[in-house]
C-alpha cells in the first residue's frame, strides 16, 4: 500500500534527507520526499502502525499535516502551532522592528542614541528576537541532532547562541561596548527569516503550473438525478461528491468536472490542460470527456467513469508530484556533500576561531565573530535546492504543455540521447485506418461476422480499425480467445474451429501472396485477407528533420514487412530501417542499440512495452495502450509526435539549469567560507548573503518558464 503525506517543516534538501533516512530506517520501501512542496510518499512494509511513524517525524522537528490541513500553508514552516508566529512571515514580521532599533547603535557616530549602548537595554530588544530564534530553529536543530541527523538549523542556532552568551558574559561583567554583539544575534535570526520567506516566496513560483492544475479538481457540478415520476432533475453538486455511474449535464462553456463518458449529445472540447493543444477536439455518444477541460461549444449527458484519485487529472498530478521527490544521479551527489556538510561546518568554524585566536592574535570577540560568519554563511540550503527547484519549474512547464515525466531521471537522461527508434504504426502513422480491399473465399457477410467478432478484442490500431468499419449485432460466441503478441487474435468456437486473424506471420512459409495486412485462418486453412491504407503523422517529417539537425540519427523498428516500413522511411528520411520484428526481436535490438549509444525508444502498443521499458528513454503517445504508458519515462499528451522536440529541449535545458544551480551553490559556499574565516564578512552581511544564495537559485530555475528550449 503506497501511502501520501504532506510533511510541514522542511526547508531544505537537508531536512528532506532526514526524513527520507528515518523512514528508510523504519523499513518503509520507494521512499520519495520532495522539499519543494512536503510531499512524502512511500510503500507501507513498516511492522510499526502509521501513528508512531508520524510522532518519529515529528520528533525530527516536522510535522505530517492532516488531510484537511493541506489547503493551508505547507513547507518550509517547522513548528508551526497555530499562534501568532506560525509562519515565516509572521516571524520576520514580529523580530524586524526589535532587530532595526538594536541596528542603530551601529551608526552612533552620525545618530548618537546614546540609550542604546546600555548593555541591559541592548539586551532587553534582543531577548525578544533570540527567543523566537530558539523556539523555531533551536527545537528543529536539537531534534536533529538527537536522531543523528543535523540539518542546517543546527548552524544558524551555534551562530546566534554563541554571540548572545558572548554578549551576555560581556554585559554581566562588564567589558564594554567591544564585547556587545547583541545586535549580529537579532540580525542573524532576522535575516534568516527573511531569506526562508523570500525563498518561500520564489519556491512558490516554481510550483505555479501545478497549483493551476490542481485548482481545475474542484469545481462544481450540474448532477443528474430522477424524481419518484421518473422525471429528470438537475441540481449543483460539487465535483468531489460525484461517484462512479453519476450522471451529469455539461454546459457550453463549463468545464467538464470529472471523468466521464458521453451518453448523448455533441461538442467541441479543448483539452489544454491535459495536453497542451488548445485547438477544440470533437466529442460525440461513446467519447471519453477528461475532467478539467473545457466544453467550447454544445451539451452533453454523461456518465462519470473516474473519481477521486483515479481520474486522468489525479494522475498526471501524482506522477509529477513523484517525479518532483525522485532524485536524479545529479542531485545524489549534493545530498551526500548536504549529509557530512554540516559537521564539516561546525569544524571549520572551531577551527576558524583558534586559528584567530592563536595564530592572527586576534580578540576572543574577533574570532567569535568570525567563526560565527562562518556558520552562517555556510548553510547547505542552496546546494540542497539547486536540483528540486530546477526539476519542480522543469516539471510544471512539461505538465502544461501536455508531456508527462514519469521520474525525474528521465529529465536528465534526455541530455545524453543520440538516436531515438520509432515504432511504425500509431506513432509515425494516425493509427487511422480504411479498409482498402478484401478478399475472401467464404460468403462476404459471414467473413466480415468472423473479422469483427474476432478484432473487436483487439488493442492493434489495425484490429481496432476493421472492427470500427465491420461492426455487426451478429457477434460469435467464442469458446476461448487471446491476443498474441506480434502475432494477432486466436479463438475458438463451441463447435471445436479454430480461427486466426493476425499478420503474414500466421501464414505457412511458401505462401505466395504475402503482401496484405490481416489474413484470417480457419482451422490453418487461409479465408480471406484485407487491405488496410494508414496515413502518416502531419508533424512526422518536420519531427524527423528537428532530430536531424540535432545530430540524432533516427531509426525505424516495426513488425510490419520490409517493403511497407522501408518505403515510410524513404517519405520521412528515417536513417534506418529495422522490419519484421516480434516484442522479443525489438527488445534484443533496443539492447543492442542501448549498447551502441544511449538510445530513446517512441512507441503507442502492447507489443513496444518490453522494448520501451528496455531503452535508455521510454516515450509514449497519449493515445497508446496502457502497459505501453506504465512502461515508458515520458508520455506526450496531444494525440502525436509534435511535442518530441519540445520535450527534448525541455529536458535539455532543464539539466543545464540544475547544473548553473550546483555550480552557483557549491562555488559560493567554497568562497564563501574561507572570506569568512579571514574576516571580511561580518555575521550580519553573511546572515543577508546566505539568503541572497537561495532566492539567487529560486530564481534562476524560474527563469525555465520563459526561456527558449528548442
Amino acid at each position: 500500500m503506497i501511502i501520501d503525506w504532506k510533511v510541514e517543516g522542511m526547508t531544505c534538501s537537508n531536512c528532506a534527507l532526514s526524513v527520507n533516512k528515518y523512514l528508510q530506517k523504519e523499513g518503509a520501501q520507494d521512499v520519495k520526499v520532495n522539499p519543494i512542496d512536503g510531499a512524502v510518499s512511500f510503500t507501507n512494509t513498516l511492522e510499526k502502525p502509521l501513528e508512531n511513524i508520524k510522532k518519529g517525524i515529528g520528533s525530527l522537528g516536522y510535522k505530517v499535516l492532516e488531510p484537511n490541513d493541506h489547503d493551508g500553508h505547507h513547507g518550509h514552516d517547522q513548528g508551526s502551532d497555530g499562534s501568532f508566529l506560525s509562519t515565516n512571515k509572521k516571524r520576520l514580521l514580529f523580530c524586524l522592528p526589535f532587530t532595526l532599533v538594536l541596528m542603530l547603535h551601529m551608526v552612533d557616530k552620525w545618530i548618537h542614541i546614546h540609550w542604546l549602548l546600555n548593555p541591559w537595554i541592548q539586551m532587553a530588544l534582543c531577548m525578544p528576537v533570540f527567543l523566537v530564534g530558539l523556539w523555531y530553529f533551536g527545537r528543529s536543530a536539537w531534534k536533529s541532532l538527537l536522531n543523528g541527523m543535523p540539518n542546517m538549523n543546527v548552524l544558524v542556532t551555534l551562530g546566534a547562541v554563541a554571540s548572545f552568551a558572548y554578549s551576555l558574559t560581556g554585559a554581566i561583567l562588564g567589558w564594554g561596548h567591544d564585547y556587545l554583539f547583541f545586535e549580529t544575534t537579532a540580525s542573524i535570526i532576522t535575516l534568516v527569516l527573511l531569506g526562508n520567506y523570500l525563498e518561500e516566496a520564489s519556491i512558490e513560483s516554481t510550483q505555479k503550473e501545478i497549483r493551476k492544475l490542481a485548482k481545475s479538481q474542484k469545481v462544481m457540478a450540474n448532477m443528474i438525478a430522477f424524481d419518484d415520476k421518473h422525471q429528470e432533475q438537475i441540481f449543483p453538486v460539487e465535483n468531489t461528491v460525484l461517484k462512479e455511474g453519476d450522471l451529469v449535464l455539461v454546459k457550453n462553456g463549463e468545464q467538464v468536472p470529472i471523468d466521464c463518458k458521453v451518453l448523448w449529445g455533441d461538442a467541441m472540447v479543448n483539452e489544454a490542460i491535459i495536453t497542451g493543444e488548445s485547438i477544440p477536439v470533437s466529442k460525440t455518444k461513446k467519447d471519453f470527456l477528461i475532467g478539467g477541460s473545457v466544453l467550447e461549444s454544445g451539451l452533453v449527458k454523461a456518465q462519470v467513469t473516474a473519481t477521486g484519485k483515479d481520474t486522468v487529472l489525479s494522475g498526471i498530478l501524482k506522477m509529477v508530484q513523484d517525479a518532483q521527490g525522485e532524485k536524479p544521479p545529479m542531485q545524489k551527489l549534493a545530498d551526500r556533500i548536504s549529509a557530512v556538510f554540516v559537521p564539516l561546518v561546525i569544524g571549520i568554524a572551531v577551527l576558524t576561531f583558534l586559528g584567530n585566536y592563536f595564530l592572527a592574535d586576534k580578540s576572543v570577540g574577533i574570532a567569535m565573530m568570525r567563526s560565527i560568519a562562518v556558520l552562517v554563511i555556510s548553510c547547505p540550503c542552496a546546494m540542497g535546492l539547486a536540483t528540486p527547484a530546477a526539476i519542480a519549474v522543469g516539471m510544471g512547464r512539461a505538465a502544461k504543455n501536455g508531456i508527462l515525466f514519469r521520474n525525474a531521471s528521465a529529465l536528465e537522461t534526455f541530455k545524453t540521447i543520440q538516436q531515438i527508434v520509432f515504432d511504425k504504426t500509431g506513432t509515425l502513422t494516425t493509427g487511422s485506418f480504411v479498409i482498402a480491399g478484401f478478399k475472401t473465399t467464404i460468403d462476404e457477410s459471414v467473413f466480415k461476422q468472423i473479422v469483427y467478432s474476432l478484432e473487436k478484442f483487439s488493442n492493434h490500431p489495425l484490429g481496432r480499425s476493421v472492427a470500427a468499419a465491420w461492426i455487426t449485432s451478429e457477434v460469435i460466441r467464442w469458446k476461448n480467445i487471446e491476443e498474441i503478441k506480434g502475432m494477432g487474435i486466436k479463438a475458438s468456437d463451441n463447435d471445436g474451429n479454430e480461427y486466426i486473424a493476425g499478420s503474414f506471420k500466421i501464414l505457412p512459409a511458401d505462401f505466395v501472396d504475402p503482401n496484405h495486412n490481416i489474413f484470417i485462418t480457419k482451422k490453418g486453412e487461409l479465408i480471406g485477407w484485407i487491405d488496410v491504407a494508414d496515413e502518416i503523422r502531419p508533424e512526422a517529417k518536420e519531427v524527423i528533420d528537428w532530430l536531424h539537425d540535432k545530430k540524432i540519427k533516427t531509426v525505424l523498428l516495426s513488425g510490419d514487412r520490409k517493403e511497407k516500413c522501408e518505403a515510410l522511411a524513404g517519405q520521412l528520411g528515417i536513417d534506418e530501417v529495422i522490419a519484421e520484428q516480434t516484442p522479443q526481436q525489438k527488445l534484443e535490438k533496443i539492447a543492442v542499440l542501448n549498447a551502441q549509444v544511449p538510445t530513446a525508444m517512441v512507441g503507442d502498443g502492447i507489443n513496444d512495452a518490453p522494448a520501451l521499458a528496455k531503452a535508455s528513454l521510454g516515450i509514449s503517445l497519449s493515445d497508446a495502450s496502457q502497459i505501453a504508458m506504465q512502461s515508458s519515462d515520458v508520455i506526450l499528451m496531444n494525440h502525436g509526435l509534435k511535442n518530441l522536440p519540445y520535450a527534448l529541449g525541455l529536458g535539455k535545458h532543464t539539466n543545464i539549469t540544475i547544473k548553473e544551480n550546483l555550480f552557483w551553490a557549491f562555488a559560493y559556499n567554497i568562497v564563501a567560507i574561507p572570506i569568512a574565516a579571514f574576516g571580511f564578512l561580518t555575521p550580519t552581511v553573511a546572515a543577508l548573503a546566505m539568503g541572497f544564495s537561495d532566492i539567487v537559485l529560486a530564481l534562476n530555475s524560474v527563469r525555465l518558464f520563459v526561456k527558449k528550449v528548442y
